[in-house]
């Protein structure tokens, strides 16, 4: 069955790749103004460490912030579409190697992928002051969910590899949130991972059904924001070259790190990121004559 599923992956990327290699040829000769080496690198650094389990939304919107490589209006579908690649070579690494039930695993992987499509469609057509309200929000949470794992205060979780009953009902619904929302911008990897806690699954599981969630939503979504021109077409290139040579490298050659460190740091960086993000916005609004409540 999991062949199966992973046959899915594969159809759904190639007919991503498809759409948006036509984009970026279609539109050769009006590439945006940033750098190939900065976007490539901040692409390697950022699926380098996502591979890793830090998760590579919040840490690009940071560099590609902090840059200055593309506009804060078209970066959750930047994100979306430039990660794709590299997130689902993650993905067939993962569900490989990581035993989890099937019917967990397909249901919540389905689910995340329905969510994009209904949240890709609305997000591609948001102003981007409500983008950057939203991505300060959203980062922001993460920052809290990234610090409240590490000082313990998220469930440890169990041994099990798969649900049933209520809980797998549940645990379907909320991807089906989670998917949604990660079309904003919104990293699926720290929720999803404290969902699976939450529920008593085994913390290995969080690897195969985070990726495979995030691996199945993407093609879906990004096909969506390619087709609206909702994303920045150099800086996805670029991340997605620099991006799938991390992933490799991180899987096969590096495997692991001491992360502790690393992850503070992370943490703050989010943090600056949402209060700039939330700056941006609240900036928009007083421009526009309207104040946050």
């Amino acid at each position: 069955m999991i062949t199966a599923v992973l046959g899915v992956l594969a159809a759904l990327t190639i007919c991503f790749a498809i759409v948006f290699i036509n984009d970026i040829v279609k539109h050769k000769n009006n590439l945006e103004s940033n750098s190939w080496l900065k976007v490539s690198v901040i692409g390697f650094i950022t699926n380098f460490f996502d591979t890793l389990g830090i998760g590579s939304f919040a840490p690009t919107t940071a560099l590609l912030k902090a840059f200055k490589q593309t506009k804060d209006r078209v970066i959750p579908g930047t994100l979306n579409v430039a990660c794709t690649i590299p997130v689902v070579a993650e993905a067939f690494i993962f569900m490989t190697v990581i035993k989890v039930e099937p019917i967990t695993l397909i249901g919540m992987l389905a689910a995340a992928a329905l969510g994009a499509w209904v949240g890709a469609g609305i997000v591609s057509k948001l102003p981007e002051k409500i983008i950057q309200f939203t991505m300060g929000v959203a980062l922001f949470i993460t920052a809290f969910l990234m610090f409240a794992s590490k000082v313990g205060w998220m469930p440890g979780g169990g041994d099990a590899i798969g649900l049933e009953g209520g809980k797998l009902i549940f645990a379907i619904a909320a991807n089906f949130v989670l998917g949604a929302l990660m079309t904003a911008g919104i990293g699926l990897y720290a929720p999803c991972m404290a969902l699976v806690y939450f529920l008593g699954m085994s913390p290995n599981i969080a690897f195969p059904i985070m990726m495979g969630s995030c691996a199945f939503l993407m093609p879906v979504a990004s096909v969506k924001f390619v087709k609206e021109g909702a994303y920045d077409r150099k800086a996805s290139l670029g991340i997605t070259i620099g991006g799938a040579i991390g992933v490799f490298i991180a899987a096969y050659i590096v495997k692991s790190l001491p992360l502790n460190i690393l992850g503070w740091l992370v943490i703050g960086v989010i943090l600056y990121t949402s209060i700039t993000m939330l700056k941006s916005a609240s900036k928009e609004h007083s421009k526009s004559g309207v104040a946050i409540e």
